[in-house]
């Protein structure tokens, strides 16, 4: 059942009490009160100058190492992650999955080289959504949460976009990144995984909240058992149809944090 407060929506669950582990965000908090927020980061917390601006620096890297960028310039990639990215676009030149993974530290490596110098001449300007360092002070200040990145960019280029956008400080916890996998269904495990190990864990799936701009956002938490907040701010998809694909809630974007601080209370 959808339930509106304001400008949000909200699906109404039933919570798993879940049990007392031996960490906790605050002496006061109950382990199984711990949400561990699971960030996508393009059109979610950061944007560039332009849509498309990637391509600026992908399609240098791919004909680079493989001598062709393929079909990337008239992709339309957003939710993907950075392996899939490559591997559709490289698909109709004949080079395959296995391929990819031979030549993947080359990749990585190029890929950061040419997004530095895309991004060094400042031409290409990365910045923080809005609102968006408001709603991460907030939730940095409450017990209650925990923020890492879940993105389809790269380890080192989601990173580099943190820093940036002047977002780095918030993102102290392990995540998982576009190098991770070619599915982007896989990154919440991973990222469950790797927070659970850093922390000493064993937070189940329904502690975890993925935020996220994309339909691919919402499948991916899905897959995982997570809980999902979809937020309207990126360039592709809007209000009504991430509501399509039925979030447990939906902000039009950072804007309002008190309102996105109240509709992650009730997930």
């Amino acid at each position: 059942m959808m339930r509106r407060d304001g400008d949000a929506v909200t699906r109404r669950k039933k919570r798993n009490k879940g049990q007392r582990l031996g960490i906790s965000a605050s002496p006061s908090l109950r382990v199984s009160d711990l949400r561990i927020l699971l960030w996508d980061l393009d059109g979610t917390l950061v944007r560039g100058q332009r849509y498309g601006v990637f391509k600026d620096y992908t399609v240098p890297m791919l004909t680079r190492v493989f001598g062709t960028a393929g079909s990337l310039d008239g992709m339309m990639v957003s939710g993907m992650t950075d392996l899939q990215i490559i591997e559709e676009s490289l698909r109709g030149e004949g080079i395959t999955r296995e391929q990819i993974i031979a030549r993947k530290d080359e990749l990585l490596s190029c890929y950061i080289e040419e997004m530095k110098r895309a991004t060094g001449n400042g031409a290409h300007l990365v910045e923080a959504i809005p609102g968006g360092r408001e709603v991460l002070q907030l939730v940095a200040a409450h017990p209650r949460y925990l923020s890492a990145l879940l993105t389809g960019n790269i380890e080192p280029a989601a990173y580099l976009k943190l820093e940036l956008a002047g977002l780095s400080e918030f993102f102290k916890l392990p995540g998982a990144f576009g190098d991770s996998s070619f599915d982007r269904r896989d990154l919440p495990a991973i990222a469950g995984q790797r927070i659970n190990e850093y922390l000493g864990a064993s937070l189940p799936p329904e502690q975890f909240i993925v935020i996220g701009d994309t339909p691919n956002d919402i499948a991916c938490a899905r897959h995982f058992g997570a809980r999902v907040l979809a937020v309207a701010s990126g360039r592709m998809h809007s209000a009504e149809e991430l509501l399509v694909h039925e979030p447990d809630a939906l902000v039009p974007d950072l804007l309002d944090a008190e309102l996105v601080m109240e509709t992650l209370a009730q997930l």
